[in-house]
């Protein structure tokens, strides 16, 4: 459901031949959403709907101001959902990101508060905890052939507990030092921020050429010139439109570090996922992990590594949620946060099958659901109807996602 740049080229369902006009891509595209194949349709369609609801309702959700609170609503969610994609990638589920974030965040609290640590020791600490949580339950799931859901689900209640002893009399630890703070509270200058939207446009459309060539090279379907100077030209607008509306608030407001932080996640993690042999060795293990045995892949040591970097996600999310509050009490991790990153990747298209999704999935499951939670918010619904508005969300993409699986099997794609 959430495809970007590196959704697979049309071709030509009667003659097998890649898309060599507008016209033959557009037909292939539509015969693959009959087949099932709805790409970024559904996730479109939702965040349209949701704007355009929440925009009627109350002015005030697409002021600047609030547009640049939901870039630093959504970025907690969005880092640890990065780590939940690659989770569903393999067909697992870990339950136990949500306090693994929380007991980084009082990890760092403690190692900068009470301890006096620099910034960058601090959070080295809290990314190296998360990184042992995942590898420790990663070793267990793969080498003692334990559910992920048993183990994980064993995680977020001994991870929840760790959080109440680590922070046990201690109530509420304020984050001062400004370089973690500055994380999700400190916005790019202007020039700077400009300078980097337009060096993410000249990499994403670097990058499309270069992948239209090499598939040129080897004899492969390409899509037409014209579609990827369509995406690029899509891309560049919507990345300078954010830059430019995020600064139009001149309170005190721009695009802030969360938001790069975001992105480069996004850019870097994507590469792994679809131009790395790890990441292609997820996707056959999500597939079909005894076929993936059987090729030689070694399933136990990558279903370890993925659960490593869901791990190192959520520790990361962690720091990004102290630095947003300035503040860990024993609460931390805890709430909706487990659900909303699960609920994000989910929506934005990976699926529970496994072997589907793109990395971007965290990025649009994260706008939906903070949008919906933002927009809920600012109309001052209570905490029950936000609750049972977000599981409908959800269980419609599940359920769009069963829909469409089952439509590629019939048809033999799948």
């Amino acid at each position: 459901m959430t495809q970007l740049a590196e959704q697979p080229p049309a071709v030509d369902p009667s003659t097998g031949r890649g898309a060599e006009s507008v016209g033959d891509y557009v037909r292939a595209y539509l015969t693959r959403v009959r087949s099932g194949d709805l790409g970024n349709l559904p996730i479109i369609i939702g965040l349209v709907v949701i704007v355009a609801v929440f925009t009627y309702l109350s002015p005030v959700f697409l002021s600047p101001r609030n547009f640049v609170n939901l870039l630093l609503q959504m970025a907690q969610i969005t880092v640890i959902a990065i780590g939940i994609v690659f989770v569903l990638l393999l067909g697992e589920i870990d339950l136990s990101v949500g306090f693994v974030s929380g007991v980084a965040a009082v990890v760092m609290a403690r190692l900068s508060v009470e301890q006096g640590l620099p910034w960058y020791v601090a959070i080295a600490g809290a990314l190296v905890v998360g990184l042992l949580i995942g590898l420790i339950q990663g070793t267990i799931i793969s080498r003692f052939r334990v559910p992920s859901f048993v183990v994980t689900l064993a995680g977020n209640l001994i991870w929840s507990g760790a959080v109440l002893i680590l922070i046990l009399g201690r109530g509420t630890l304020r984050v001062d030092d400004p370089a973690i703070r500055s994380v999700a509270n400190e916005f790019l200058p202007d020039p700077v921020a400009y300078a980097l939207a337009v060096a993410f446009i000249a990499a994403y459309a670097a990058t499309l050429l270069a992948q239209r060539r090499s598939r040129q090279a080897a004899d492969l379907p390409v899509i037409p010139m014209t579609i990827l100077a369509a995406r690029v030209v899509l891309v560049a607008v919507l990345v300078l439109g954010a830059v430019v509306y995020a600064g139009l608030d001149r309170g005190v407001r721009g695009v802030p570090y969360a938001a790069v932080l975001m992105a480069v996640l996004l850019v870097a993690w994507s590469f792994v996922a679809n131009r790395t042999g790890f990441g292609r060795h997820v996707y056959a293990i999500g597939g079909n992990a005894e076929a993936a045995r059987r090729a030689g892949i070694p399933v136990e040591r990558i279903r370890t590594a993925v659960f490593v970097i869901a791990g190192g996600m959520a520790a990361l999310g962690g720091i990004v949620g102290a630095s947003r509050l300035q503040s860990v009490d024993p609460s931390v991790g805890g709430g909706g946060l487990l659900l909303s990153a699960i609920a994000a990747a989910v929506i934005g298209g990976t699926s529970l099958f496994g072997g589907r999704g793109k990395v971007t999935s965290a990025l649009f499951g994260a706008l939906v659901i903070t949008s919906v939670d933002n927009g809920m918010g600012l109309l001052n619904f209570s905490a029950g109807v936000r609750f049972v508005v977000t599981g409908l969300v959800l269980l419609a993409a599940v359920l769009v996602d069963s829909l469409s699986a089952r439509s590629r099997s019939g048809r033999g794609l799948a």
